[in-house]
């Protein structure tokens, strides 16, 4: 069960990179990366739901005049994913290797609209 406090925190669910994140002021999420240099603002306009504080806004497709907004602490990397091919009696193999570019960000501000 969560604590009393955990209850009435506002949060709200948004779109980013094709994912969908739920997130409250002062969490850290680590999101694919959007170009922004470590340190700098980013803001989330696709804001799917905004909860806490009373009622829930459910948006059709995105709450009108919601968002969210975060500070870019880090760049970092994924796991590594392998990807290998090969067809058995024809000499055939190849392995191919990835590591997903990501961005750190600190959830500093939600506005509800």
């Amino acid at each position: 069960m969560l604590p009393y406090s955990a209850v009435l925190a506002m949060y709200a669910v948004i779109k980013t990179g094709g994912k969908q994140y739920r997130v409250a002021k002062d969490d850290v999420i680590t999101i694919e990366r959007l170009g922004t240099a470590p340190g700098g603002k980013v803001t989330f306009g696709d804001v799917l739901l905004v909860g806490g504080d009373g009622a829930t806004k459910i948006g059709a497709p995105v709450v009108a005049g919601a968002k969210v907004s975060g500070e870019v602490l880090a760049e970092v990397q994924g796991d590594k994913v392998l990807v290998i091919k090969k067809k058995r009696r024809h000499n055939y193999r190849r392995k191919n290797g990835h590591r997903q570019d990501l961005i750190q960000v600190k959830i500093t501000d939600i506005v509800a609209g």
